[in-house]
This record gives structure tokens, C-alpha cells and sequence, in this order.
């Protein structure tokens, strides 16, 4: 693996969700608390901003630009023309939660977790978005995160950041409905210098690996399927928050992190928070799915 180095030099107050878009050799990302989605061609080429009316947790990769789903719903973004087209209202009361961490899986549908602001209990969920219709999938978190799917597509991963915990589900691809629940691993939430942090936003690679950035831990892990740890990376960062696979071999690796309300001892000892950061790996990781309006498969 070669050394980190920033990709985006500009720190982001809370940067989420990188996504490569091979069709314009670009990194997506969003700053959550900016309310907004950047874009820059790599390596070092142009940086383009999108604003947006309120603050978004997730993007897919869309025919005509982006889906961005955000605390005010869910809306298609026109990169060319800078337009937003509302596709769905928020399933949930955006005075306590908002949209949060999510993917498209290969049938063009749209997963899209929520965090409960309050954090007195898990009261969000995770949600399938697709023909325009919303479904709640009744997984009771607090924050959800960690949202990816196996290579073969036949296992869904879901992580509760408030409890330290990363699950697994059986996936069936066809209906989209979930299976059996199985545990992947359980992180110790204990406070103090030992502390590895909370699971956030991952990704898979070719191998199968589960790639989890381990927010407040300053940490990747890159997990088996059975949730054996493979390997550990120590980031410049305290809290990195999302991981993605891009490039034109997708070995180079893409992460997320915050500078929002940390303290000044950390920023100045992590000059580099909220930059986005690249390196390379040994294992690709894959294209992500485009969302579609309407795919074979029910609901």
C-alpha cells in the first residue's frame, strides 16, 4: 500500500459518502453540514460545488447526475444543469432525524439509511427507495451506517454506530427483501486511550473484504466475511467517516472525514481532518450501482 496523501485539500466540515463516477474520472462527495456535493476530476483537476436546500446523507450515481437523498427527501441532481428534481418526501420527521449513509444495490434501488438526532434510542431505520416508493425495511438503529453488499450480492452489511455493532443480512436480489440477521462484530464502546472508535460508512472490495472507516478511532478496517479483522490502517485523522473504491484500476481508496465541533488539540495534531484522502491498495473494490427509476424485481 502507498503512503495517504490528500486528494481534496480543503477540509469539509462533515465530509460523507465518496463515490467514483467513471464517467467523468471524478470523485463525488458530499459536506453534510455545508449542505452541499463537491466533484473533482482526478488527479488534481477541476472542483465543482452543488448547493443544496438541506443537508444531504447519501448520493447514488444517476443517468443524468446524481440521487441525493437528504433531510428534505429525496431529489435527482442535474450535474450539467444544476437542477434538483424532488422524487420523494422524507419518510420521517426532519426535526428529529435526517437521511444518512446509503447505496444503490444492482437492481437500481436506492437504500438509504437515517440517524436520530436525539440519540435517545434507536428510533431510525433503514429505508428502499425505488418506483417512486418508499419502504421501511424495520431495522431499528440509532444511527445507521455501514451500508454495502457482498460481490455476489446475496449478503447486505448494516452497522449501528451508536452501538458499536456491524450486522449482516441475507439478500435476496430479485424481491430485495432481507434474510436472516447475523452479527458480524461488536466493537468495545468503552471511552479512553484504548478506544478503536465506532463503525461508519464501508465498502467491499473484488475479495469479498469489508472495508469499515472507524469514526472517533482514526482507523480503517478491512474485514473477512466472518468478520475476522485482515488488516488495520492508521489514518492522519481522528474521524474518517466513509471509504470508496475509485480510479481507473479502483485500487485507489477514497476517505471521508470530519473537522466539524472537534477540538482544537485534535485539529492541531490532525492538521489534515476533513480532507479527503487517498491511497492505494492491492485489491480493487467495484463501480457502484446506478439508481433506476424502475428495475425487474418487486417491492
Amino acid at each position: 500500500m502507498s503512503l495517504l496523501q490528500p486528494f481534496h485539500t480543503r477540509p469539509m466540515l462533515l465530509g460523507e459518502c465518496p463515490l467514483w463516477e467513471p464517467r467523468a474520472n471524478a470523485l463525488y462527495w458530499i459536506d453534510i453540514e455545508d449542505k452541499s456535493v463537491h466533484r473533482q476530476q482526478a488527479p488534481g483537476g477541476q472542483h465543482m460545488i452543488w448547493r443544496l436546500p438541506s443537508e444531504p446523507g447519501c448520493i447514488a450515481r444517476a443517468e443524468c447526475g446524481l440521487v441525493v437523498a437528504m433531510r428534505s427527501g429525496i431529489a435527482l441532481l442535474d450535474t450539467e444543469r444544476g437542477q434538483l428534481e424532488h422524487l420523494a418526501d422524507p419518510p420521517f420527521d426532519p426535526a428529529l432525524q435526517r437521511f444518512n449513509d446509503g447505496k444503490c444495490d444492482v437492481a437500481g434501488r436506492l437504500w438509504a439509511g437515517t440517524i436520530h438526532e436525539p440519540r435517545d434510542g434507536p428510533r431510525a431505520s433503514l429505508y428502499r427507495f425505488a418506483d417512486g416508493r418508499m419502504r421501511d425495511m424495520a431495522l431499528p438503529v440509532t444511527v445507521s451506517n455501514g451500508l454495502a453488499f457482498a460481490p455476489d450480492w446475496r449478503t447486505m452489511y448494516h452497522a449501528d454506530t451508536t452501538a458499536h455493532c456491524i450486522w449482516t443480512y441475507q439478500f435476496d436480489l430479485a424481491s430485495g427483501e432481507l434474510g436472516t440477521k447475523r452479527l458480524l462484530r461488536r466493537f468495545d464502546p468503552t471511552r479512553g486511550a484504548a478506544y478503536g472508535g465506532r463503525p461508519d460508512g464501508a465498502a467491499v472490495d473484488a475479495e469479498g473484504a469489508y472495508w469499515i472507516a472507524m469514526y472517533d478511532g482514526g482507523r480503517l478496517l478491512r474485514l473477512a466475511p466472518d468478520g475476522e479483522i485482515l488488516r488495520e490502517v492508521l489514518l492522519p485523522v481522528r474521524c474518517p467517516t466513509m471509504i470508496a473504491f475509485g480510479g481507473a484500476d479502483l485500487k485507489t481508496l477514497f476517505i471521508t472525514s470530519v473537522s466539524h465541533k472537534r477540538a482544537d488539540s485534535e485539529l492541531a495534531a490532525h492538521p489534515l481532518s476533513g480532507m479527503v484522502l487517498q491511497m492505494q491498495v492491492d485489491v480493487p473494490g467495484r463501480i457502484e450501482p446506478m439508481f433506476q427509476s424502475h428495475f425487474l424485481g418487486g417491492l
